[in-house]
């Protein structure tokens, strides 16, 4: 507490902060800004840095020193946000997702956004079954390499790049095949964009994942996509609701509510825990800018919305930005030649190795190689005969953001939608809440093959290890979370317990409050010879000189005469 409280006193005598921002290609961007910069004039220099218009899609993310994960808010002071000392180091990412990315005005956007979905699909969070995989696969390869040529590429070329958290030689043949057969002649951007129009369509698009639990103590992961809000769980989408039938998003201290009307007359409400505080919080502040972004006509409808119920203390919030509509209009007005593009090539990349030589999975630590199978095969087993497979409704997808394509696929599924082949466990580094450092054996995996790692990056760029202290650990498997299930119930209970225990005292407190106050103002009324006027004429009412006489004198005389009573018994002892 006292080294937080005199680095923070001597932050304040510095006039100018050292900055530094990892963009998506892993390079990086250092600046100078002076202490009451707001993040607004930050990000701006990142655009005007990448040439970028389209630029509302994005956002910039740093890491508390308790490894918890936040948005840089552009209307505050970066000085104020950040609890680290200088210099701050942050991140730039889609915070955005589009709807339609390979419907983007300008190419530079286009490129930034399949960078960053190429990162998804490396850390696990773009799930999708083989034959997207080996499809995705092979476009990267493309868009970075280039037609296939025997000379440049030898037998088993496809195995020194990695795409995914972990794939096969049946996988790798196969991204080989496609890359010599069916992508002949695609330059970069045309690869880059068929890349997007493949991504759009697969059910854990723009997902980033919150791993929390739900009631029954099954780990979860929560996410607010384009077209609304979903739970995963195992290889299925549980839940899915549409952001026009999302009413509120609430959090009180680790749990999380969403309310819904699905129909006229059917409301649900669904609960989750996560695993902190302020992973809750975190939780919260996304899913009121993504429904913001994605329901709303205009920027002007946007309202502070709150966290709290009367008698509580909560958190306000209000998402300042223009929404997805107006982007996209504005975006049919961009007219200007298209800006030269730096494209990544072949040099290495420190947060996603598809672009690196190297054994495979050699950047995946052995153990954790061993969790994640260990997570797929037994989540599947505990989710089979789960009650929560089950759907809240059929989902389908009706926003006017959605492709034609995309609604008439998910209209046909009925029931729960089954997203992979393998259960939903994004690599332990991505859990967004919070973030772990580094292990041992990762960082000397990576510094073998070539890539350095960075402070940075063992805070931020997707690359760590969650303990088991905070929340539990979300990528284990579902057999020990239903073990656990049972004390996780009992605890909530005692928490609902308790929350209204507190409810309750607070209630009191203020009941106390306000006839203390009114006692105060029936004295100043009664005893005080203020001669204010609107005193005066209370004063002079029938009601309040016969209540004077009749009831205030009398009790004051009793008051008096206890007094002198209790006065007389401290005297004699």
């Amino acid at each position: 507490m006292l080294s937080r409280f005199m680095s923070g006193s001597i932050r304040n005598l510095e006039r100018e902060y050292s900055c530094t921002v990892r963009l998506l290609d892993d390079t990086e961007y250092t600046c100078t800004i002076q202490r009451d910069a707001k993040g607004q004039y930050l990000f701006d220099l990142i655009c005007h840095h990448l040439n970028l218009l389209e630029k509302d899609y994005f956002g910039i993310r740093y890491v508390d020193p308790d490894k918890q994960r936040h948005w840089l808010e552009f209307t505050k002071s970066i000085a104020k946000q950040m609890k680290s000392q200088p210099p701050f180091t942050m991140c730039l990412r889609v915070k955005f997702y589009p709807p339609e990315p390979a419907a983007l005005k300008e190419e530079i956007t286009r490129y930034l956004v399949f960078l960053q979905i190429k990162r998804d699909l490396y850390h696990g969070r773009l799930l999708c079954k083989t034959s997207d995989a080996a499809m995705l696969a092979a476009h990267i390869l493309q868009a970075e390499i280039g037609d296939y040529d025997p000379g440049k590429h030898p037998e088993g070329y496809s195995s020194k790049f990695q795409f995914f958290p972990k794939h096969s030689e049946k996988l790798e043949r196969r991204i080989a095949d496609i890359h010599k057969t069916e992508l002949i002649g695609q330059t970069p951007e045309t690869s880059e964009r068929n890349f997007l129009q493949k991504a759009q369509m697969l059910e854990t698009y723009g997902v980033d994942p919150h791993p929390c639990k739900d009631v029954s103590g099954n780990p979860a992961f929560l996410a607010f996509t384009p077209f609304g809000f979903v739970v995963l769980q195992g290889n299925k989408r549980v839940h899915f609701l549409k952001w026009n039938e999302v009413t509120k998003l609430k959090f009180e201290g680790k749990t999380f509510h969403i309310y819904a009307n699905q129909k006229e007359d059917e409301k649900i409400t669904l609960t989750y825990f996560a695993p902190t505080p302020e992973a809750c919080k975190h939780l919260w502040k996304c899913g009121v800018e993504n429904q913001a972004f994605y329901k709303l006509e205009k920027s002007s409808q946007v309202r502070t919305v709150s966290s709290s119920n009367l008698f509580f203390k909560g958190s306000r919030f209000r998402y300042s930005g223009r929404v997805a509509k107006e982007v996209m209009e504005q975006s049919a007005k961009i007219k200007r030649e298209p800006p030269e593009i730096h494209r990544a090539g072949l040099v290495p990349s420190r947060s996603c190795p598809s672009i690196t030589h190297g054994p495979r999975l050699s950047s995946v630590p052995r153990t954790r190689r061993r969790a994640v199978h260990i997570s797929i095969m037994e989540g599947l087993e505990s989710l089979r005969d789960s009650a929560h497979s089950t759907p809240v409704r059929s989902v389908s997808h009706g926003e006017s953001f959605i492709p034609r394509s995309r609604s008439q696929a998910t209209d046909a599924s009925e029931r729960t939608a089954v997203i992979s082949d393998e259960a939903y466990s994004p690599s332990d580094s991505v859990l967004p809440t919070p973030v772990a450092e580094h292990s041992m054996e990762l960082a000397s995996s990576r510094q073998i093959n070539g890539a350095p790692c960075s402070i940075e990056e063992e805070k931020e760029s997707e690359a760590g290890t969650p303990t088991h202290g905070e929340g539990g650990d979300f990528g284990a498997d579902g057999r020990s979370a239903q073990e656990g299930a049972g004390g996780d119930s009992a605890l909530s209970e005692v928490e609902q317990v308790n929350k209204f225990v507190l409810s309750v005292l607070r209630l009191l407190l203020v009941t106390i409050g306000l006839l203390f106050v009114l006692l105060l103002l029936l004295i100043i009324l009664t005893e005080s010879d203020l001669d204010i006027a609107f005193l005066r004429d209370i004063r002079q009412t029938p009601e309040f000189e016969q209540f004077h006489y009749e009831y205030f004198c009398p009790l004051r005389r009793w008051f008096a005469c206890k007094l002198r009573w209790v006065g007389g018994l401290l005297i004699n002892k």
